[in-house]
């Protein structure tokens, strides 16, 4: 699809001024001509920083270290930056490096929370705050994207990507990347990119992290690279290798991901770099004999930088000398650290400026977190248009774990936030329609409480108002790197609270915000109304408060599925078609007649108590307004193998307000040499209308936008293929053209 992706990665690299270059410049074949093997291993060694103490002061004035994590502090950052430029023998300074995923001090919803904006620019400028906050400390180098296609939620770094949908997380993995690096990546309020967990990651066996993982080449090539390649084509600096293995082979020390596939195919010139301890994983997984063999296995694939497996820095020398490592490979790493440093400008100004150090929470920066929350922010249900509430004459009833809670709001992966500057719903709420107006009742101390005892409250809160919001969901902890679940319901008690507040006979808004796509099937008849939120972060207040009181109306379309049930998953909507497929109303356990046949239920592919689909769809997301959309119409009903067609929908607001929507293209291969997906995302366009107002959305097909893996190349197949524009990967007419 070239409308979003294909034509801003046409002017990515001038945008990013990381252009790679095949010729090292005069600096680096200086340095490379000076440095000793063990100054060179020396480069290639990453580890975590102990603050300013001796020790660390004694390996980086030996040329031990080539980076550290973990520092931000400026003052720390500088005293450690002047032991490496001044005081060791070759000056080569060092790139301070930190998990900024979702924000630094100043932190935004969740990235698969980003991703439900559908607005790459909105994500942009998110992480270009990141990077100026977290520069402005001394990072210059973060662990973000992740370009992970995750289709199983008891997976829990779901939390950290941008869904299940490969097209959806390459536009906005593209739009981080600019975020981080800039104009120029010189500049010192950037920070460099890296395109992690390279890859397949998020198709670990069983949803459980560090598993082993079977891929096929055609999902390898179709759903898992895609994002990596527009990352890498758009200037990604760096690209971090996985922990998973990829059909037995860690990619760590793959070299047909790190070498042939990266370097030779793709022509990346950026630096690689191991994710925590991963080379050293090897020897746990039984890939590597030990460290030393590792270390070995690593360096020869092509992985540049050692994050912490402490393998490079004591076994490299010994490894060449006994010629089980090449020169060859070991100058080759240490010229793409040189280049990357280089690249950052860390040569030419290696130090924080300490007059504009620690930029934090800037007016604009708090601002755009707030519309981030606006935006991402899901409307599932509005039963009787509960919402938005008025905001005069109304008791509000707060009710639950979430309204209050200023650490788990900001989710995880997020170790710089401030807790005493995140601004709850509960504050925002009260704000609006004043202390009178509104009651809080905890009613459960934490999300995991199995406790009834604060129900009664509850309860009698309800009872004394207009209408209920219960702001439900995840702790931080329970989503993220090693917290995977089996079972995707609301922990403890937070059901049989929506169920009694329910009973209570007042209106239920249930507010979810967690770090997952949830199963909330139990909850939705005890629900007038559903905004689901991930964690939204810093503004997680203000944001949701402007959507409740309709300052802002909801725009945000689910990233994936929801699913009926934990046992569904994996569950996504670009599934191929099986041979029998499911019937529109199957019949479920229930409706069984006792002692029926075995052939009653009509042998289709679904599940007996759950059906086949969703609860929602993939896409999917309400609005205070209403939306029509036009059956689409197609430039020609026939493209050329070397042509193009152009599809046209014209959208309408239907309601009363004005309000967003995300037009969604879809196609489907009707007949492949291979089964194909039921549907596939090829664009979208997020575009805001005021009520009785229309306007035409268009994109462009190319015949490479429907390529698949076949014959050992993504290539088109011609035959006849099936067209939508719609608001969600389940609803819409679908139109048909064929190409040659």
């Amino acid at each position: 699809m070239k409308k979003i992706v294909s034509g801003l990665l046409l002017t990515t690299l001038a945008l990013t001024g990381v252009t790679p270059t095949t010729d090292a410049s005069k600096r680096v074949d200086d340095l490379m001509a000076r440095m000793t093997l063990d100054e060179k291993i020396g480069q290639l060694n990453q580890l975590t920083g102990w603050g300013d103490n001796d020790a660390m002061k004694g390996q980086i004035r030996a040329g031990q270290v080539g980076s550290l994590l973990n520092e931000v502090d400026p003052v720390v950052v500088n005293k450690l930056q002047k032991v490496a430029v001044e005081e060791s023998r070759l000056g080569i300074p060092l790139v301070f490096a930190r998990d900024v995923i979702h924000g630094f001090k100043t932190i935004f919803p969740l990235p698969i929370g980003q991703a439900s904006t559908w607005n790459p620019d909105l994500v942009r400028q998110a992480s270009a705050i990141a990077a100026d906050e977290a520069s402005s400390t001394g990072v210059r180098w973060t662990f973000s994207p992740m370009l992970d296609i995750a289709r199983d939620a008891r997976w829990g770094r779901i939390a950290e990507g941008y869904g299940e949908d490969p097209y959806l997380t390459s536009v906005m993995g593209v739009a981080t990347v600019e975020g981080y690096q800039g104009d120029k990546l010189s500049n010192p309020s950037t920070m460099a990119a890296c395109a992690k967990h390279f890859a397949g990651y998020g198709f670990v066996e069983g949803g459980l992290d560090y598993n082993a993982s079977w891929i096929p080449d055609n999902l390898m090539h179709e759903v898992i690279l895609p994002p990596f390649k527009q990352a890498v084509d758009a200037g990604a600096a760096t690209v971090m290798s996985s922990f998973n293995d990829i059909n037995g082979v860690p990619p760590s020390g793959n070299k047909w991901l790190l070498t042939d596939l990266l370097r030779k195919d793709w022509d990346f010139k950026g630096m690689t770099v191991s994710d925590w301890n991963s080379i050293g994983m090897m020897v746990n997984g039984g890939y590597a004999a030990d460290l030393s063999d590792a270390a070995a296995k690593a360096i020869s694939a092509g992985l540049d930088m050692d994050m912490e497996s402490h393998a490079y820095l004591p076994n490299l020398k010994k490894l060449v000398e006994e010629g089980k490592v090449s020169m060859a490979d070991i100058d080759s790493a240490v010229r793409y650290v040189l280049e990357f440093k280089e690249r950052l400008g860390l040569f030419d100004n290696p130090y924080v400026d300490m007059k504009t150090a620690n930029r934090f929470f800037a007016p604009g920066s708090l601002q755009a977190a707030t519309r981030a929350v606006e935006e991402s922010a899901i409307l599932l249900k509005n039963e009787g248009n509960i919402l938005p509430l008025a905001r005069k004459n109304i008791k509000i009833a707060v009710v639950g774990p979430m309204a209050d809670n200023q650490h788990d709001q900001n989710g995880t992966w997020s170790f710089d936030m401030v807790k005493d500057r995140t601004v709850t719903p509960l504050t925002s709420l009260r704000e609006i329609y004043g202390d009178k107006n509104v009651s809080y009742t905890q009613a459960l101390r934490h999300t995991r409480d199995r406790s009834t005892e604060g129900f009664a409250d509850a309860v009698n809160a309800a009872s004394e108002a207009d209408v209920v919001i219960a702001f439900v969901g995840e702790e931080a902890v329970l989503s993220g790197e090693a917290h995977c679940r089996t079972d995707l319901t609301l922990p403890g008690a937070q059901s049989a609270l929506l169920k009694v507040l329910h009973e209570t006979g007042k209106p239920v808004v249930a507010v979810y915000m967690t770090g997952r796509p949830m199963v909330i099937t139990e909850d939705l008849p005890n629900c007038d109304a559903i905004l689901y939120s991930y964690h939204p972060g810093t503004m997680g207040g203000p944001g949701l408060a402007n959507i409740i009181s309709g300052k802002a109306n909801p725009s945000g379309h689910l990233p994936t599925v929801l699913a009926r049930t934990t046992g569904q998953m994996p569950l996504y909507y670009g599934h191929r078609m099986t041979g029998r497929p499911a019937p529109e109303n199957p019949i479920l356990i229930d409706d069984l007649e006792l002692e029926a046949g075995q052939t009653s239920t009509g042998c289709t592919a679904f599940y007996l108590d759950a059906g086949f689909g969703p609860l929602f769809p993939f896409g999917y997301g309400l609005s205070y307004t209403t939306f029509s959309y036009d059956r689409p119409q197609l430039s020609a009903s026939h493209m050329d193998k070397d042509g193009s067609l152009t599809a046209t929908c014209r959208v309408t607001n239907t309601g009363s307000r004005e309000g967003a929507t995300v037009a969604q293209l879809y196609v489907r291969d009707i007949v492949g040499s291979t089964t194909r997906p039921v549907r596939e995302l090829k664009g979208f366009e997020k575009i805001t209308l005021k009520p009785g107002e229309s306007r035409e959305v268009s994109f462009k097909l190319t015949p490479a936008d429907l390529a698949f893996w076949r014959n050992g190349a993504m290539t088109p197949e011609p035959g006849a293929f099936d067209l939508w524009i719609t608001t969600d990967s389940a609803s819409g007419d679908p139109v048909r053209f064929t190409i040659d």
